[in-house]
C-alpha cells in the first residue's frame, strides 16, 4: 500500500471513527430521521435473519443508530488499518443511511446549511465506495477468475490442435509404413514366385 492511499484512507477513516462514537453516546439526533428506516428494516431483518442472528438486532431506532455507530468506528479502523479494508469501507457506504436521511435536503423547511451538510454526507458516501472498489491496482477477482478461464480456453485450443496436428502425423506415418510393407511383400512374394517357377523347371 503507498504512503498517499495510507494516508487518504486514515483521513476518511478519521470522519467515520468520530462520528461513529458520536452516535454510539448521543443517538438522540439521528433517531427521528432513522424511525422510518427501523421500523421498515428491523422486522425484515427478524423475519430473514436465523433466531440466533435476529437475539443481537437492535429493538428500536435509538438501537439501531447506535448500531451503526458501532459498525463505523470498526468500519472506519478498518479502512485506516487496511484490515479487510475493502469491506469495511462497504460497511461504512451503508452505514451513512441514516445521516443522508437526517439531512435530507428535500424537506420545505430545509435550510442551506442542512443542504451542504447532506451534500457533505452524500461526497463521504461516494469516497468510502469508491474505497471499497480499490483494489490498489491488482486486479480484483471477478476479473482474475475471467482471466483464468480464457488462459484455460486458448490452453485448451492449443492442447486440441497439437493432438489433431500429432494424429494427422501419425495417421500419415502408419501410411506411408503400410505402403513400404506392402511393397516390400509383393517384392518378396514375386520373388518366392520365381523361385518356385525354378525349383518346378
Amino acid at each position: 500500500m503507498s504512503l498517499l492511499r495510507f494516508a487518504a484512507r486514515t483521513m476518511l477513516a478519521s470522519f467515520f471513527v468520530v462520528n461513529g462514537v458520536k452516535a454510539m453516546r448521543d443517538p438522540e439526533p439521528l433517531v427521528g430521521a432513522t424511525e422510518p428506516l427501523a421500523r421498515t428494516v428491523l422486522p425484515l431483518a427478524e423475519k430473514m435473519l436465523p433466531p440466533q442472528a435476529v437475539a443481537y438486532l437492535p429493538e428500536d431506532a435509538k438501537g439501531l443508530v447506535r448500531l451503526t455507530g458501532l459498525a463505523q468506528v470498526v468500519g472506519g479502523l478498518s479502512l485506516a488499518t487496511g484490515i479487510g479494508r475493502r469491506l469495511g469501507a462497504g460497511a461504512l457506504a451503508v452505514s451513512m443511511v441514516p445521516h443522508l436521511l437526517a439531512s435530507n435536503p428535500f424537506t420545505g423547511d430545509s435550510d442551506a446549511g442542512g443542504k451542504e451538510v447532506f451534500l457533505r454526507n452524500l461526497a463521504i458516501t461516494g469516497g468510502v465506495l469508491l474505497a471499497a472498489q480499490d483494489t490498489e491496482g491488482q486486479p480484483n477477482l471477478a476479473w482474475r477468475a475471467k482471466n483464468r478461464a480464457e488462459l484455460l480456453g486458448r490452453e485448451a485450443e492449443h492442447t486440441k490442435a497439437t493432438i489433431t496436428r500429432e494424429a494427422a502425423h501419425a495417421k500419415a506415418s502408419l501410411a506411408r509404413e503400410g505402403r513400404r510393407t506392402a511393397r516390400k511383400a509383393k517384392r518378396v512374394a514375386a520373388k518366392a514366385s520365381k523361385s518356385i517357377e525354378g525349383a518346378l523347371k
